[in-house]
């Protein structure tokens, strides 16, 4: 176990938790995020649009779903994998089975041209081209006449 500050006032819960979380190994696990990863995520703004990239290698495009609901964008996916090993006698000593999801939400900004939104999925990465409306780009410099 680590070195952790404890709040006198509330120290029970906290050596529980050390304790569940802690393997037979001496590792640590995070109980609470058992099925959850949250892949990375990288957002780049352009003068024409916002570029986000997922970073979520070994999936498939069919593994995702990408929503938008009130400027709200939604990215998830879900996966369930199962490994069974069956000898002769019909028993088993191990049986795998892996569940994993996530789910991240991001408000659009009202420059955001939501008609134009596209997807493309390519080499691990998941790409979303979120372009900005024409009044939302920047603007050529120009000098103006003082009448």
């Amino acid at each position: 176990m680590s070195l952790i500050k404890r709040n006198e006032a509330n120290w029970l819960p906290s050596v529980f938790d050390d304790m569940f979380r802690t393997d037979w190994l001496g590792g640590t696990t995070n109980v609470n995020s058992i099925g959850t990863s949250i892949p990375a995520v990288n957002i780049q703004e352009s003068d024409d649009n916002f570029m986000v990239a997922v970073a979520a290698p070994g999936k498939t495009k069919e593994d995702f779903d990408i929503e938008l609901d009130n400027d709200v964008l939604t990215i998830s996916s879900e996966e369930k994998r199962e490994n069974e090993t069956t000898e002769k006698n019909g028993r088993f000593t191990r049986k795998e089975f892996s569940y994993s999801n996530f789910k991240r939400a991001f408000s659009l900004p009202d420059s955001v041209d939501s008609e134009k939104i596209s997807a493309a999925y390519n080499n691990g990465v998941l790409e979303i081209t979120l372009p900005k409306r024409e009044e939302a780009k920047v603007q050529a410099k120009r000098m103006i006449e003082i009448s």
